[in-house]
């Protein structure tokens, strides 16, 4: 077997992109950049390029004059750096649970002409790792007809299912920078009250599910004193790893990969990164597998720790736009929380502050118009705010008021009163 790499030139690489193509993006801490900014500088030779990808990093230069001119985007989430152009109608947003994503690929719904990805440089055996974003890339990289390789000795080589080996690659290109990376939030002091009463929830021998921000931060910091607990998530940051060097993280009573941190994608600090090249601990997975709600609830006591933007007095959980406005994605919230609550001691949780930075209540009467129902009031359990604890489950609509406006900021409360009491005549 071939355990060469065919490198070539950045522009050599993107010249085999044709117009009318799809190209998908390897995304977080894997971006490639170097990739992305070659293919649009062929902007002037190229018309109806779609661009498919979740949440990326650094620069989108496809979303910038005058390259927008001959790329469309069509993701499954809606990061930062695209948020303004698809705003503007120069690209579209795709509804999807981040478990099912690999279904557009594998069952040939939005087949991929081209796949760019990140990798490391070659073992002696000719296997390049994906580093620290595996996801939805392993099904690109097995149904897309072309797959253009950035190579960088700075890909952290990790464990699991992440490895592709040289023969699956059509062209490489030489990079050496570092992929993408960010310091630790620090946690406002709202954010360190929601944190602990998160903290609070969390029982020993719990198996956790967390996003990346301030208050997940917040509550691993306050679980010093827990015991065997797991990580089954669709990502983790720096905040996992004094838990992990002092051994509260052990995973010890996980019945999934007993012992493992499993995750889909990572994204944090050079510490972290460090910390999962060549670590054995690490397992990473595919996306289909994290977020499969019948894998996730074998493990005991899955906590899950999530977001929102507003939830309104009946439950209904809004993530992922901001009125009509598409502000992130769907992504793995339902994943996990269907998850968790189907595990034996299983805790799905929503965690926010009770009102915006500007003071406006993220607890309301009715999402605004236009706003997605991310997480149904069906499925919605514990909701946390800096306020306390409130549990939904089993609570009929006035007592789920009720619940909710004992957790609002007090400003807020007379407002809602009014408005739960307009609804249900009671309250």
């Amino acid at each position: 077997m071939d355990n060469s790499l065919k490198i070539v030139t950045a522009e050599e690489a993107v010249s085999h992109v044709k117009s009318g193509d799809r190209v998908f993006i390897q995304g977080a801490a894997m971006t490639p950049v170097t990739l992305i900014d070659a293919l649009a500088n062929r902007y002037q030779s190229l018309e109806n390029v779609e661009v498919m990808h979740l949440h990326t990093e650094g620069r989108a230069a496809y979303t910038e004059e005058p390259y927008y001119k001959s790329f469309r985007i069509n993701s499954a989430f809606v990061g930062g750096n695209v948020r303004k152009a698809i705003q503007a109608g120069r690209g579209d947003y795709i509804p999807i649970f981040l478990s099912e994503v690999h279904w557009l690929f594998r069952r040939n719904i939005l087949p991929l002409d081209v796949a760019f990805i990140q990798i490391s440089t070659p073992d002696r055996h000719g296997y390049c790792s994906l580093g620290v974003s595996v996801d939805v890339t392993i099904p690109a990289i097995q149904t897309a007809k072309l797959v253009i390789a950035q190579v960088n000795p700075n890909v952290p080589r990790t464990h699991g299912d992440g490895i592709i080996h040289v023969s699956q690659i059509d062209y490489a290109i030489e990079a050496n920078e570092p992929i993408h990376a960010h310091d630790i939030v620090l946690a406002s002091e709202i954010e360190q009250q929601i944190g602990a009463h998160v903290a609070g929830l969390v029982d020993d021998g719990a198996t956790l599910q967390m996003g990346i921000g301030a208050i997940p931060n917040a509550a691993l910091q306050n679980l010093g004193n827990h015991k065997n607990l797991g990580i089954h998530t669709e990502m983790f940051s720096d905040g996992i790893l004094p838990l992990v060097e002092s051994g509260v993280i052990n995973g010890s009573k996980k019945e999934v990969k007993t012992g493992k941190l499993v995750t889909c994608f990572a994204v944090g600090s050079q510490k972290l990164y460090d910390f999962m090249d060549d670590n054995p601990l690490v397992h990473m997975k595919e996306a289909a597998y994290t977020n499969d709600t019948a894998i996730i609830r074998r493990n005991p006591k899955v906590t899950a720790i999530n977001s929102a933007i507003e939830i309104d007095l009946t439950g209904q959980v809004c993530a992922d736009t901001i009125g009509k406005m598409q502000f992130s994605g769907v992504g793995g919230q339902m994943d996990f929380i269907r998850g968790a609550s189907l595990s034996e001691g299983g805790k799905a949780i929503l965690a926010m502050p009770a009102a915006t930075k500007k003071g406006v209540s993220k607890i309301v009467p009715f999402l605004q118009e236009g706003a997605g129902v991310t997480t149904t009031r069906a499925h919605v359990h514990y909701v946390v705010t800096e306020y306390g604890v409130v549990d939904l489950y089993g609570k009929n609509l006035k007592q789920r008021a009720k619940a909710l406006i004992s957790i609002a900021h007090p400003d807020a409360r007379e407002e809602l009163e009014k408005a739960a009491f307009d609804r249900f005549k009671t309250i």
